[in-house]
Formats: C-alpha cells, sequence, structure tokens
C-alpha cells in the first residue's frame, strides 16, 4: 500500500512536525486535484491529522492513538489498524476509514462526511453527533449516539446498555440487538428512504450489508419539551 506516494516517516519526528508536514501538502492541493501523502510508523501516536481543512488524501500504514483526523474538513483518511478514543472528533466532511476497532467517542460531535469503522468501537460512539454517517461494521459500547442530534449511526453488530439515549433527530441503524435502549428512544420500521440511505452508504463504504437486516431506533420525541405531568421520564433520564 502507498507505493511511489509521498511518504513520512513518523518514527524521528514529533506529532508537530508530522502534522505540519501534512498541513503543507493540504496547502499544496489545488482545486480538482487533491495530493495523496503516506505517513509510516506512526506507533499509535496522538493528534495525527488534526485541524486540516483543505482536501489530502492520507494513508496511515498503522495504529493511531487518540483524536486522529479529528477537526477536519474534505480529507480522505485511510487507517491500516486501530484507533485510541475520539477517532474523527468533530470531523465537518471528508471521509475516514480505519481497518480495526476504536476506542471510546468514536465520531463524537461530528457535523458532516463518512466514518467507516471495520471493527467494534467503545462506549459513546456517535455522542452528540450533529450531522455526517458513522458506520461501524461490528459492535458498539454503552450509550452510543448519547444526544444525538442529527446524522446517522449505522451498526453492523450489537449494541451495549442505553442506546439512543436522549437521542433527538439523529437516527440509528442496528443489524444485531441492543442490550438496552436508552431514556426516550424507540424501535421503529425502516422506510423507502432509509433503505435508499443505507443502500447508498454500503455501496460508498464497501460493505456488504443487506438494509433488510437492519432496523431503526429513533427518538419517542417525550423529551423534546419539559412537560410537568411527565418528570418522571425525566428523573429517568437524569
Amino acid at each position: 500500500m502507498g507505493a511511489g506516494l509521498t511518504s513520512f516517516d513518523c518514527n524521528t519526528h514529533t506529532t508537530r512536525e508530522i502534522n505540519s508536514w501534512l498541513r503543507q501538502h493540504s496547502d499544496a492541493s489545488v482545486l480538482g486535484e487533491t495530493l495523496s501523502v503516506v505517513l509510516l510508523n506512526p506507533d499509535s501516536r496522538h493528534n495525527l491529522g488534526v485541524g486540516l481543512v483543505k482536501p489530502l488524501k492520507i494513508l496511515i500504514e498503522g495504529p493511531v492513538g487518540y483524536y486522529c483526523a479529528g477537526l477536519c474538513d474534505g480529507i480522505e483518511v485511510e487507517i491500516a489498524g486501530g484507533a485510541g478514543w475520539g477517532l474523527a472528533e468533530n470531523l465537518m466532511g471528508g471521509k475516514v476509514v480505519l481497518h480495526g476497532s476504536a476506542g471510546s467517542a468514536a465520531g463524537a460531535t461530528m457535523r458532516g462526511g463518512l466514518v467507516v469503522i471495520h471493527g467494534d468501537a467503545g462506549a459513546r460512539c456517535g455522542v452528540a453527533m450533529k450531522g455526517g454517517t458513522l458506520l461501524v461494521t461490528g459492535d458498539v459500547g454503552v450509550m452510543s449516539s448519547f444526544m444525538m442530534q442529527k446524522g446517522a449511526l449505522i451498526i453492523g453488530g450489537d449494541a451495549d446498555h442505553a442506546l439512543g439515549d436522549s437521542l433527538y433527530e439523529g437516527k440509528i441503524y442496528l443489524r444485531g440487538e441492543a442490550a438496552s435502549l436508552g431514556a426516550d428512544a424507540r424501535i421503529a420500521e425502516l422506510n423507502a428512504n432509509d433503505v435508499a440511505f443505507l443502500s447508498g452508504t454500503f455501496l460508498q463504504a464497501g460493505v456488504d450489508f443487506s438494509p433488510d437486516d437492519f432496523k431503526k431506533v429513533e427518538s419517542a420525541r417525550r423529551l423534546y419539551n419539559f412537560d410537568t405531568k411527565e418528570k418522571e421520564i425525566w428523573k429517568q433520564a437524569l
């Protein structure tokens, strides 16, 4: 992988130097021509590829640490290994593909783009998402999509307890089973728009899933506005 591409060996450089090198190549990309680079020997470093807001294709040959590809827009990142917590946090646009499992809070506060995790994801996966799509081919941890406002979380495996707790306008698509649903979350039937969205996302992500195997988790909309007549529901949520 990465033969013939411009590469950078992380082994002898600081994280600041690595990110400065990436930013230089991102700045050098011109309209209609996106540069492609390879990071070698990442050694699970934290904060790789953060804050890039111009197009750049990055292949990372190995595992990464915390907050990889966070605060980015318009980039394409492929990671040949696992990731620590906070993968693609606050992603605004672009695509991040992880060939391994991710720690807690993968895709937290995402606003756009697509994140594909070919493995499992830890607790609070997709927490406070505000847009975009997060696809996990395996299982997700406790309280995934907590306070999710918009966007979609697609789970190819099972979910731990409190899935979709305090969910708002976001959608969760679950292939397996949830240990429990969170406050104000409910199971719903897929409609034609859901099937079309899932089919398109699976094609884009290159995964062999069928929409027919999924169920939808959505908000029951009882926590949108506080009502003293239903204060017990709020107590459960808190």
